[in-house]
């Protein structure tokens, strides 16, 4: 029998949002979920992990992108400062560790700022008006560009997806390359430029965790993503 896939999660802030994180993980495959959290702040875990996951959840300190404006729109009544930080060396460890990593919403714009990106602190008026949760998460079409590795995930040049950010990447942060940009232009998606020797590495403004709730979960931008980052799990394994 091979040994149980282990995938840590970052907590995204309630349990309901990280419960559907690790029931679309899981599926119904034989997969450990382990929490990761600066409140457990209990990084020594990585060392038992096989992948990573960065979840969504509030907008990261302005800090993080060398920005000293916290009032802008939309901004949060409070940040979490220790969350960037702990999440910052979740990333670099798992970078270290060689393990797959996978980026939702908030995770992939920090990611991008750790890389020395930077972010459109408020998409504006008429952009939230199509991208900004209200309660419930919204819907929009993407343009996924030929040739990238959410390409041959998705198998498709064009699809739809939930939405729910009123931020989103600026700047490219260095040695990424952006996947799927959204009808008005915004950066949906980051992946390695240069993946030789890198394991899988995925970044992805929407939420895959959550399609379910707009009758989306065959989407190949929830279900061929998963299966795809736990198919790229098994191999860094060494399981076929």
């Amino acid at each position: 029998m091979q040994p149980k896939i282990k995938i840590g999660l970052t907590y995204t802030g309630t349990d309901e949002k990280h419960n559907y994180y690790v029931n679309w993980l899981k599926g119904n495959d034989d997969i450990e979920i382990i929490g990761l959290s600066e409140k457990d702040h209990n990084l020594e875990k990585i060392k038992e992990l096989d992948a990573v996951v960065l979840s969504g959840g509030v907008d990261a300190h302005p800090k993080n992108y060398g920005s000293d404006i916290i009032d802008y729109p939309n901004a949060p009544l409070s940040f979490n400062e220790k969350r960037d930080l702990f999440e910052t060396e979740v990333f670099e460890l798992s970078q270290h560790q060689q393990l797959p990593a996978l980026f939702i919403c908030r995770g992939m714009q920090l990611v991008n700022c750790i890389l020395g990106g930077d972010m459109v602190q408020d998409i504006g008026p008429g952009a939230n008006d199509i991208h900004r949760n209200e309660g419930v998460d919204k819907k929009h079409d993407i343009s996924i560009l030929p040739g990238t590795l959410l390409s041959s995930i998705a198998a498709t040049e064009k699809d739809a997806v939930n939405t729910a950010h009123h931020q989103s990447i600026n700047t490219i942060g260095n040695g990424l390359q952006v996947n799927a940009f959204s009808e008005d232009g915004i950066i949906e998606g980051v992946e390695w430029a240069d993946k030789t020797n890198k394991p899988f590495f995925l970044g992805v403004q929407w939420h895959p965790e959550r399609m379910f709730k707009l009758g989306m979960q065959a989407s190949p931008l929830s279900k061929n993503i998963r299966e795809y980052f736990i198919n790229e799990i098994k191999k860094s394994k060494g399981e076929k």
